[in-house]
């Protein structure tokens, strides 16, 4: 993938959900359901395959260089991705996975919600710097989330510019994660451990989004197909 699309698209993603519901205003819920059951899926497969073999490689491979017997150190990391992220949804109740609630007025920024989602969206860019594919992962990730947020916010009757203030600020976190890990040396230092991180959140996250995609944790047709296509297509990434 083209370095400059590495950067673009997650943006772009956010902000083509930002304007398709201003705009387009959709009230289908359940298409909404399968591209998240898309989301999902894809973003899952592209980590397992990719993502995880290289931080467990790169772990054995420093394991040989210094003598070392088998570390659990990236799955320590990883679990703590995982928690880090359930801490993160204690305050942004779930936002990620376009779990959101409430239809009454909003008069102020939900600074909590702000932060939380912009902190994960952040760490998403760190391994894109290495892993060009996740861009497509995480693009696809927040086109769904970035609809479902948008007309959360409408329908509150968030003030319009504080609304297009928080998207495109969302917007840019990934990409801004990315260039922070290419271009701060010291950070490579501890990659391996800040993906094995990143791992833990998007393990957390796309299992969630695969489940709450269906009511009541039940699986129909379309929903299966769904997950399928997102794992093939991960697959021929």
């Amino acid at each position: 993938m083209d370095n400059i699309l590495t950067y673009i698209l997650p943006l772009i993603s956010v902000l083509i959900g930002y304007a398709v519901a201003l705009f387009l205003k959709p009230t289908k819920k359940n298409n909404l359901k399968l591209l998240m059951a898309f989301s999902g899926s894809f973003l899952l497969s592209i980590t397992v395959m990719h993502l995880l073999p290289e931080v467990y490689e790169a772990e054995m491979h420093h394991g040989h260089e210094h003598e070392h017997a088998h570390s659990n150190a990236v799955g320590i990391f990883i679990m703590l991705g995982i928690l880090f992220q359930i801490i993160l949804e204690f305050f942004s109740k779930g936002a990620e996975h376009g779990h959101v609630h409430g239809h009454d007025e909003m008069h102020k920024m939900p600074w909590l919600l702000f932060i939380s989602l912009c902190i994960h969206a952040l760490l998403e860019g760190f391994p894109v710097s290495h892993h060009n594919d996740l861009a497509l992962g995480i693009a696809i990730h927040h086109l769904p989330i970035a609809i479902i947020l948008t007309s959360f916010f409408v329908n509150a009757k968030l003030n319009k510019t504080a609304i297009f203030l928080f998207m495109v600020a969302f917007a840019f976190m990934t990409p801004l994660g990315t260039i922070t890990s290419e271009y701060l040396p010291f950070l490579s230092e501890y990659y391996t451990q800040i993906t094995a991180v990143v791992i833990g959140i998007l393990f957390h996250i796309s299992s969630t989004i695969i489940f709450e995609s269906s009511e009541g944790h039940k699986f129909n047709l379309a929903k299966l197909s769904m997950i399928a296509i997102g794992i093939v297509a991960a697959y021929f990434i």
